[in-house]
């Protein structure tokens, strides 16, 4: 499998360049949970020394995109129940913050943007465009986490959503396919609360909605989710 590159920019380092490469590849499974990350035909293949690429492969394994199996080295670190669980979780704390502040601080344009995505993702919905959806929604709680002007809640949240992403391409079929409506459901709920400013029922929301998610994807997990293919087309 030849590895995607990322995409176009500026790469100040060869290790850079390796980090971003592998980074998105595993982000979109492209490099699936479980398989091998051989440092020589890394280097191989992305056409650059051995040292790049061990050097981006331990930047991975802080992030936790990479692990060291004893006795077969680097693989792409698997997507389990504790990872789902901490992708939720975080993202129910960083959400209840930033929809408190966004409902408190944020002006009337802000959340009729907000409102035109959930149209967007409406219109997605009613032609069965499920990737369009996921794209516009991750746009959704991006623009959520920007609207209290702290720089390190969107990092953090687009770090978190970037998680969210593998979880969601690799049981896109299992899962998402089947959450969605729900999910908009949810949207449509947490907007109205943030547009009247209930910060108990948006806290109730922002909490309903990530348990929701995270018991769609336990549950399949539990269930069938061994035998789920992954799909990277969405």
């Amino acid at each position: 499998m030849s590895l995607a590159p990322p995409e176009p920019a500026r790469h100040r380092t060869k290790q850079e360049f390796v980090y971003r490469t592998l980074r998105g590849n595993i982000l979109h499974c492209e490099l699936q949970p479980g398989e091998r990350l051989v440092i020589d035909d890394l280097a191989r293949r992305l056409d650059v020394s051995a040292i790049p690429v061990r050097e981006a492969l331990q930047l991975l394994q802080s992030e936790g995109l990479v692990v060291n199996v004893p006795h077969v080295g680097a693989t792409v670190a698997p997507i389990s129940r504790e990872s789902i669980v901490d992708v939720f979780s975080v993202l129910e704390g960083l959400e209840t913050v930033a929809t408190r502040l966004a409902a408190t601080r944020a002006d009337r344009g802000a959340l009729d943007q907000l409102g035109t995505l959930v149209e967007t993702m409406d219109r997605a919905l009613a032609t069965g465009d499920t990737a369009r959806w996921a794209e516009v929604n991750r746009r959704f709680h991006l623009a959520i986490a920007a609207m209290p002007g702290l720089p390190m809640l969107r990092e953090m949240t687009e770090r978190v959503l970037d998680r969210w992403d593998r979880v969601r391409r690799f049981y896109v079929k299992g899962v998402l396919d089947h959450r969605v409506q729900q999910a908009q459901q949810e949207h449509r709920a947490l907007l109205a609360a943030m547009r009247a400013g209930d910060l108990p029922r948006l806290h109730q929301i922002v909490r309903e909605h990530n348990q929701n998610a995270m018991e769609s994807y336990l549950t399949f997990l539990d269930g069938a989710g061994a035998e789920g293919a992954p799909s990277t087309s969405a």
